[in-house]
């Protein structure tokens, strides 16, 4: 099912893959069809959108303007179908949608969401040699 534009886009700021991914995207938004909400913010409630922090921090999450949301690898395909037709992400959308592809890719981003707390944080959440796990 194909998104409604424009997307809300819950990311971890914290994440250091996951903002420079994001950042990647803010550049490319000619048309502001994406919108990104840092769900590490303090400011950030999650309850105004009916989830939790802790389930928002498993996976990416991606709610269209109809109110429907997508998570994981089906976020990224609604985020890389918001790009104009011929770009390398709208290609990207339409090669992760074969089976064989989209199998690999769920399980590689699986392995990523489970375990990117044991990756590097950003320094700004790091205080004392701790970094604030999320």
């Amino acid at each position: 099912m194909s998104p409604v534009f424009p997307l809300e886009i819950f990311y971890d700021g914290s994440c250091r893959i996951c903002s420079a991914e994001m950042a990647s995207y803010r550049k490319r938004n000619h048309e502001g069809r994406l919108l990104f909400i840092d769900i590490s913010a303090p400011e950030f409630d999650p309850a105004v959108i009916g989830k939790g922090r802790e389930e928002l921090m498993k996976v990416l999450h991606v709610r269209d303007a109809a109110g429907q949301f997508h998570l994981g690898i089906d976020a990224f395909i609604s985020i890389w179908e918001s790009f104009p037709p011929g770009s390398a992400p709208r290609l990207l959308s339409v090669l992760v949608g074969f089976p064989g592809i989209n199998l690999l890719a769920r399980g590689g981003y699986h392995l990523f969401a489970r375990n990117r707390h044991l990756l590097p944080r950003k320094a700004s959440d790091c205080r004392d040699g701790s970094c604030r796990m999320s």
